[in-house]
């Protein structure tokens, strides 16, 4: 990592355009310049910057998508461990996460190619990243960061009204932006909540789901650029898949989850010599040994119940495709 932030610092000081992925437990950071990720086999479609993948084509068959969901004993041994430390105080918010075996007729550049989110990851032979969480956004010296906490199926009866009145859900969004407002105050100052838990809408192939987010924001000081691999490191992990207190959590998260995590829940992003951006890597499938995972996770806190929250891991497992 310290060779990571050492040569972020450099291209940022020069004002050299680069794209960076880095994994959770920060043990194989990639740093390229920008006109080197076609070559390296990594590619990322932004709302506001992209680069293609050499094999881009239209793709004319039928998306076909299953999985095969953890046993639900197996998923109560973790979540049964997390509730046990937070009840003993070692944590207030764990964000708990394990793979899901899926079948699909597309591979990883099909799904890359076909699926539709504000931000997309594909790192080939690896894993596609389909995320809508943004991790911070640099521009005009001020750092943004739009923690996401609230998940419900938009077909819900009164589905806004539920997610929006949850107390667990209120509880949880407000731990994750005192958590970030902490973070922002590492790099930079000034900070503020200018959006609070305001509702977005996720399209997938299995319908629509609604998300809760918060706009915090900071000012940076002059010639930030020059400190921006120093600023990224500080504020890994993300907040919002680790939880709080953030060391601890994630002690608890290893043990608990029992494997490495890689490049979920890392962080990827790019700076084009003025400004920066940067999603959290949610919304994940990976491959390992031609089979293919979904990642996905929710947090837990005190009043968490297992059921609601196993079945929170299931409906995050979605290709944001909108039509099968």
């Amino acid at each position: 990592m310290q060779t990571f932030i050492h040569t972020a610092n450099q291209f940022g000081q020069a004002k050299r355009p680069f794209f960076f992925l880095i994994d959770f437990e920060q043990q194989k950071p990639l740093i390229l310049p920008l006109e080197n990720t076609k070559t390296s086999g990594l590619f990322f479609d932004f709302f506001c910057k992209k680069t293609e993948p050499h094999r881009h084509r239209n793709i004319d068959k039928t998306f076909e998508f299953s999985f095969s969901p953890m046993p639900f004993a197996e998923y109560q041994k973790g979540f049964e461990r997390v509730k046990n430390e937070i009840q003993k105080g070692n944590s207030y918010l764990l964000n708990l996460t394990y793979p899901t075996k899926i079948e699909t007729n597309y591979s990883l550049a099909e799904l890359y190619i076909a699926s539709q989110a504000k931000y997309k990851c594909y790192l080939e032979d690896h894993f596609v990243c389909f995320s809508p969480e943004c991790f911070i956004r640099i521009e005009n010296n001020k750092i943004y960061s739009y923690p996401m906490k609230g998940t419900i199926n938009a077909n819900e009866q009164n589905a806004k009204e539920t997610l929006l009145n949850s107390e667990k859900e209120l509880s949880e969004h407000n731990t994750i932006v005192d958590l970030i407002r902490n973070d922002l105050a590492l790099v930079s100052h000034n900070i503020q909540v200018s959006k609070y838990r305001y509702l977005e809408k996720v399209e997938t192939h299995r319908g629509a789901i609604y998300q809760t987010s918060s706009e915090i924001c900071g000012q940076l000081n002059e010639n930030w650029q020059a400190e921006i691999g120093t600023m990224l490191a500080k504020l890994l992990p993300a907040g919002s898949i680790s939880g709080a207190p953030k060391q601890k959590t994630v002690e608890i998260i290893q043990q608990a989850e029992g494997q490495t995590r890689g490049y979920y829940t890392g962080i990827f992003g790019y700076f084009d010599g003025e400004s920066l951006e940067s999603a959290v890597a949610i919304r994940y499938i990976e491959q390992k040994d031609q089979q293919l995972y979904f990642r996905s996770g929710g947090g837990i806190t005190i009043s968490s119940e297992l059921s609601a929250e196993y079945n929170e891991i299931l409906e995050k497992i979605y290709v944001p495709i909108s039509s099968i």
